[in-house]
């Protein structure tokens, strides 16, 4: 399953096809240059439980070390994953 990501002048997301139909998505704002903030996260009923929530902040973990920039998790579903997921709390 590819994880896609568009973005527009301040605000971006990253989510997933399936038949030409977006199924999740995972929705940031930037908050200056250097950091953005992931503030929503939907999967549809018949992803739920397949991990795709996680491969999508995974995504943006890796486009913010791409970047040299920092995450701020005001979603819960991200903060979550941050609460439980060391390696990744680098980009906080």
């Amino acid at each position: 399953m590819e994880i896609l990501q568009e973005e527009t002048d301040s605000k971006g997301r990253f989510y997933i096809l399936i038949d030409q139909q977006p199924k999740a998505e995972m929705t940031y704002v930037w908050a200056g240059p250097d950091q953005i903030i992931i503030d929503h996260t939907a999967v549809d009923d018949s992803l739920r439980g397949t991990g795709v929530g996680k491969q999508m902040l995974l995504k943006a973990v890796e486009f913010a070390r791409a970047k040299g920039i920092r995450i701020v998790p005001l979603c819960p579903f991200a903060r979550s994953v941050f609460d439980k997921t060391k390696f990744i709390r680098d980009v906080l």
